[in-house]
């Protein structure tokens, strides 16, 4: 069975950018650590966030990297002369990447109550008409 691309539609011009970004985001397998919410908070605007119970504000990075953005956490050991009978709470580190659109820029990052929230907002696109004139050949 062949692959089909966008390239395979005639009528899909400049669209090969959009899939590799398809491509890129289907090969990150977050795998669901640790879980988060996506809510659109007004039409162009919307809001990430991520249970991070544990983790402290410089435990946490936050970037954007080629159109990525980029949430990592790393907690620091702390376990050092301590004797747990058990351990339930997983102190591990995480990387979760999100793919913004072109126009989406991220704005604050806000830690409350193990919830980090990262405000993304949309611009608006402006309407281009272009007018192409007809030459006699």
């Amino acid at each position: 069975m062949t692959k089909l691309t966008l390239a395979s539609y005639p009528h899909m011009l400049g669209f090969e950018q959009l899939e590799r970004v398809l491509e890129r985001s289907a090969k990150s397998g977050n795998e669901g650590y640790p879980p988060f919410n996506i809510e659109q908070t007004s039409e162009r605007s919307y809001r990430i966030t991520l249970a991070v119970a544990g983790f402290a504000e410089d435990e946490l990075s936050i970037t954007v990297e080629d159109r990525q953005l980029v949430i990592r956490g790393r907690q620091k050991d702390d376990s050092e002369g301590r004797v747990f009978l058990h351990r339930g709470i997983a102190g591990r580190q995480f990387q979760r990447s999100f793919v913004l659109a072109d126009g989406v820029e991220v704005g604050e990052a806000l830690m409350e109550n193990g919830l980090l929230h990262v405000d993304l907002t949309q611009a608006k696109p402006e309407t281009v008409v272009q007018t192409i004139n007809i030459r006699k050949g």
